[in-house]
């Protein structure tokens, strides 16, 4: 990695999210009413999000996660909801604020409304249920790649690195994948016809009104990426789905650590006993 290149990028996107982009990111992740081209964004990103956590599983208990990206929250609140112990970061302070604001009006919420809904009986149940799967959420303003955050047993990165070139989006993952114990499991911007046409439009807008280009890149070229940094490494690196809805299209990514290819192979094998 290119600690300049990285960097350069890295300020251009704390920037814009913080100050160009903030309301309208505020809004597209919310449930307010947005244009039709925005709806299909936030429906692909529902999406994908949905698909990340389904590779995760229901029950996270005591697993530390690391929420790389994590923007306003969604992705890590769904996950300490399965018991997971999450490190959300992003490199927009006002993401963050936005971040705590809401996860702290959906405690009231429900809060709420287990007072005017539930009988004391279920209220309890209820309330036992919670201190056995519900985790915690750290926010914090700041780079996804510090060091200092320690080690995790899994990483969820959605649409954090697709304004990266190939060689800084392999980088980072190596160095996230130096401090993860499972598996990590990101989304980049898939080379297509449509994605190139759109990074040429994005290109002849104003300088000032325009976002971080997204980077498209071939599956192909990223997982060799991968695979040359550390060929030692036994890790398997998988494509997941590839989620298209209107202007959003995400491929996403799976890279297994040694750890957990050798606990799925067991999960296999006990299956394949069963089925015998």
């Amino acid at each position: 990695m290119d600690p300049a290149s990285y960097q350069q990028r890295r300020n251009q996107v704390e920037q814009y999210f913080d100050r160009t982009a903030f309301a309208a990111w505020a809004r597209l992740t919310s449930d307010a009413p947005v244009s039709r081209i925005r709806a299909s964004v936030r429906a692909g990103r529902d999406r994908m999000r949905s698909n990340m956590l389904a590779a995760l599983g229901d029950d996270l208990q005591g697993r530390r996660i690391l929420d790389a990206g994590c923007g306003t929250g969604a992705m890590a609140l769904e996950l300490a909801q399965r018991g997971a112990d999450v490190l959300a970061v992003d490199l927009s302070s006002q993401l963050i604020a936005l971040a705590k604001e809401r996860a702290a009006q959906e405690r009231m919420n429900k809060e709420q409304k287990a007072k005017e809904h539930v009988n004391e009986e279920h209220k309890a149940k209820e309330h036992r249920t919670q201190e056995v799967r519900t985790g915690s959420i750290l926010w914090v303003a700041g780079d996804m790649l510090d060091a200092s955050f320690g080690h995790f047993d899994h990483v969820v990165a959605m649409d954090s690195l697709i304004h990266y070139d190939a060689d800084d989006m392999a980088n980072a993952v190596q160095r996230l994948s130096d401090r993860t114990r499972l598996s990590l499991h990101l989304s980049f911007a898939p080379r297509t016809p449509m994605l190139a046409l759109m990074h040429a439009v994005g290109r002849c807008l104003p300088r000032a009104d325009r976002a971080p280009s997204i980077v498209p890149l071939a599956a192909e070229h990223i997982i060799s990426k991968l695979a040359s940094l550390d060929p030692s490494r036994p890790n398997m690196i998988a494509l997941g789905e590839r989620v298209s809805s209107g202007f959003y299209i995400s491929q996403l990514l799976h890279v297994l650590q040694a750890q957990q290819l050798q606990a799925e192979q067991a999960c296999d094998q006990a299956q394949a006993l069963r089925l015998s």
